[in-house]
């Protein structure tokens, strides 16, 4: 039955953002770590989708999401100067990730609201099928 595609999409539509969810989650957890040196910083993650074409038997191809990478962002860490920091260096800076907890909460809040979407997505379809098989009653 081709209208059960609708399923296989909204599935995978929802297991990316919740990769991506896990991700910013991550993310916020680590905002407050430091390190002794900028190259042992958390560097925050961002998650690469693309899209997958499943060809059918039928002429028009499926498409779905899946997660092609989390990759780890370019940014520079941030130094403070904290000499009583048992982390510091010998010049007493530690150094934290450049994690904006703005740009954080706002990728949670757009990957909620996509997951919640591709969920709605799913039971529409369930009710529209459910009242398909009702009509032949």
């Amino acid at each position: 039955m081709a209208s059960l595609k609708i399923f296989d999409i909204a599935g995978s539509g929802m297991a990316a953002e919740s990769v991506r969810l896990n991700t910013v989650a991550s993310n916020i957890a680590n905002a407050n770590s430091v390190a002794s040196s900028a190259d042992k910083v958390y560097k925050p993650r961002q998650v690469v989708f693309e899209e997958v074409r499943r060809q059918t038997r039928e002429v028009e191809a499926a498409s779905a999401v899946r997660v092609k990478d989390v990759v780890e962002a370019d940014v520079e860490a941030l130094m403070r100067y904290e000499p009583g920091n048992p982390m510091a260096d010998a010049n007493g800076y530690v150094y934290a990730p450049n994690i904006s907890a703005v740009d954080q909460m706002v990728d949670m809040i757009a990957a909620s609201r996509s997951y919640q979407n591709n969920i709605e997505v799913m039971n529409t379809s369930r009710e529209l099928m459910l009242a398909t098989l009702r009509l032949g009653q």
